[in-house]
């Protein structure tokens, strides 16, 4: 008799069958975890730039997506821009917001934890005198970023903070902020 085959289970929208096989893959050969990740810029004028995404590499081979991913970036007009696209510090916060909430919801997915909905803010303050060199005691980027959370999931308040303490615990975006990264910087002609 033969059997149906068994649907994988789907927590949060993350198929956590393939999640604990990645684990395990990982856990049998470490060197498959190493990812690099890239993007190519180019200034289009003033305080607008222009990045594709697409390569990159992981688990031990070359991936190349079918299309590149577009990223515009500029400055508000107080800031000498044309305001055609979020500005790089939001990126930045963007990129925290989402890599914090991903971590949260693979971890509860891991744990059976049904997450109904998340939603979040992220704001930071930025002093000019740093970027402007007015004053060398400002630094220069974010003086300090605030989170808030607001979640809706069937499971106890503290297992919710359980998860949102897993998301940044394990957040690759908040480990490069909090507690830096080396960035190597070459020049080169054109």
């Amino acid at each position: 008799m033969a059997t149906a085959k068994q649907l994988p289970k789907v927590v949060n929208g993350v198929n956590v069958d393939n999640l604990f096989t990645t684990i395990d893959a990982i856990k049998a050969t470490p060197a498959i975890a190493k990812f690099n990740f890239r993007i190519e810029n180019r200034w289009e004028g003033a305080a607008h730039n222009r990045s594709a995404v697409n390569g990159f590499s992981g688990a031990g081979q070359e991936f190349s997506r079918q299309k590149s991913f577009v990223l515009h970036a500029d400055e508000p007009a107080i800031l000498l821009g044309e305001d055609t696209a979020p500005n790089p510090v939001e990126y930045l916060l963007h990129a925290l917001a989402a890599c914090v909430t991903t971590g949260m919801i693979y971890h509860a997915a891991a744990r059976g934890i049904q997450i109904e909905e998340v939603q979040s803010s992220f704001e930071g303050d930025i002093d000019l005198h740093g970027f402007l060199g007015l004053d060398k005691t400002v630094r220069q980027g974010y003086q300090g970023i605030r989170v808030n959370f607001k979640l809706n999931a069937d499971a106890p308040d503290e297992q919710l903070q359980e998860i949102v303490r897993l998301g940044t615990d394990h957040s690759p975006v908040f480990d490069s902020l909090t507690n830096g990264v080396p960035v190597s910087v070459k020049v080169e002609r054109m």
